[in-house]
């Protein structure tokens, strides 16, 4: 849930930095920090326990002059939330932040110590920072050094490192945690997410699994994992940063609850034909693969899981095609059977989820007849890396219990069911029931969100509860959605069970 920010220009970047940092608070994090160098190689650090509101204040108190720096938001793996285990990260004259786990710390954390390093915090970032330092002591450029550095890391981060004594350049690489180059006129920016560096760019360049990048004012050049330099697709986004202000509402869940019935007409939008669902954008190809399905396997994570598990019931009963839903980590590390014909559906709100990711790519080397990824970001790595995809079209979701993209998603999956349907020779009412239905669901919602008052009053019966059940049948929203909501916005212990089973 960590988030980086980065850049490299001729004018002073701090506000910047601490701007894309607010951009990310939604991720969640527990600390926050930033590093500026100026032109002449003087480099300050600034990092703060809680919100990113205080490290503002501290760079207040302590303005902050230079063109090139990096700043972080962490939530605490290695290693307690506190100051001093706050990014960046520093080894003398290198500075690092550092979204992810660096598997093999320990091990490496041994070996630098035989060296004579001394480590000052818990964290596994520091040894990127120590061990491009040991490199770039053996000779070479911070680049080479890097280079050499990153093969010796093991696990899923994306870190961006940079030297005071070679202000003006920064180096990216992206091992599993995704880090995108934000390109400007005479300054360039690196991200873990677009979103933040929307008030300076519009132009992106998405690094790919094993990158490293070298980023100055002037130029971006990347490698891939081999150290061969390699060209990637610049792309211009139109994404909208449309959630940074609450409004009449009291917190983003509230404001993108209600948002909900806007976010479902955008996804129907351009999809709803002569009574007919029209997945057209999908490319001229997706009938014929869609047709041969005889299976669905369906991957995701969290509330994306909750989302299949609820479209399994639909894939079945509606299109008559069996469907397996399973946790990405569980998938990706256990041996499995490919059933015959069988599509690899991926659900994620970022695209970037990475045990999703993982088992994308193990689908790609297991033999399935194809992918198809349904995702809110266009240009994300899983939508990028999937032989089909279909956007969900929520928009920015802050809110850290998920409400319009979980519903948009569920909108996009019932449309593939209409689809499937109608590909497969079900019953033409089928499709009908589900186009009516779908078109009938905005305003369906708006009347439920009328009532808030009341729902609001039935609230207080239970505020002062400690735990909750949940109960339903079918589909398994009523269980898992609720159960995960109350217990990631409230942190009240909830447990959930289909009625007929022994709770």
């Amino acid at each position: 849930m960590c988030g980086i920010v980065g850049a490299v220009a001729q004018r002073d970047i701090a506000e910047i930095l601490l701007e894309g940092l607010r951009r990310l608070e939604y991720r969640g994090y527990d600390s926050a920090g930033l590093a500026v160098v100026d032109s002449e190689g003087h480099m300050t650090r600034v990092r703060r326990l809680g919100k990113v509101q205080m490290l503002a204040q501290a760079v207040e108190e302590q303005p902050l002059h230079g063109g090139t720096g990096i700043a972080h938001t962490r939530w605490a793996t290695h290693g307690e939330p506190s100051e001093s285990n706050a990014h960046p990260h520093v080894s003398e004259h290198i500075v690092v932040v550092h979204n992810g786990i660096i598997e093999n710390h320990e091990p490496l954390r041994a070996l630098l110590q035989s060296r004579g390093y001394v480590f000052v915090t818990e964290t596994d970032t520091e040894v990127i920072a120590h061990l491009v330092h040991w490199e770039l002591e053996q000779g070479g450029t911070l680049r080479e050094a890097v280079l050499r550095a990153i093969p010796q890391l093991r696990g899923a981060y994306g870190t961006v490192i940079m030297d005071t004594r070679d202000p003006g350049t920064l180096l990216a690489a992206r091992s599993g945690s995704p880090l995108v180059i934000g390109l400007g006129m005479g300054e360039n920016f690196i991200a873990s997410d677009q979103l933040a560096l929307l008030p300076v760019t519009r132009r992106f360049i998405f690094l790919k699994e094993g990158d490293i990048a070298e980023v100055t004012r002037r130029s971006v050049v990347i490698f891939d994992k081999s150290g061969a330099e390699v060209k990637r697709q610049e792309i211009e986004s139109n994404l909208q940063y449309d959630a940074g202000d609450k409004g009449i509402y009291r917190h983003y869940m509230q404001k993108e609850i209600f948002e909900q019935p806007n976010a479902i007409k955008n996804t129907l939008t351009g999809r709803i034909s002569h009574g007919e669902v029209d997945l057209s954008e999908l490319g001229p190809n997706a009938n014929e693969m869609l047709a041969q399905v005889e299976h669905i396997q369906i991957v995701a994570c969290g509330t994306s899981y909750n989302s299949g598990m609820v479209s399994r019931y639909w894939f079945e009963a509606l299109a008559g095609v069996p469907c397996d839903v399973e946790i990405a980590s569980e998938f990706r590390y256990r041996k499995s059977a490919v059933r015959r014909n069988s599509l690899m559906i991926t659900l994620s709100q970022s695209g970037e989820t990475a045990d999703t990711l993982a088992a994308l790519r193990l689908s790609k080397e297991l033999g399935y007849l194809g992918s198809l990824a349904i995702c809110n970001v266009p240009g994300s790595s899983l939508v990028r890396e999937s032989d089909l995809a279909l956007m969900t079209k929520a928009g920015t979701e802050i809110g850290v219990a998920s409400t319009k993209a979980f519903t948009t998603q569920l909108t996009v999956l019932l449309m593939l069911v209409a689809k499937l349907a109608r590909l497969k020779g079900q019953d033409a009412s089928i499709e009908h029931d589900i186009v009516h239905g779908l078109q009938a669901l905005p305003n369906r919602i708006e009347q439920m969100l009328s009532q808030d008052k009341r729902i609001e009053q039935l609230a207080e019966r239970f505020s002062d509860k400690h735990h909750a059940l949940f109960l339903g049948r079918g589909d398994p929203v009523s269980d898992r959605y609720g159960r995960g909501a109350e217990a990631e916005r409230d942190l009240l212990h909830s447990r959930g069970s289909l009625c007929g089973g022994r709770a």
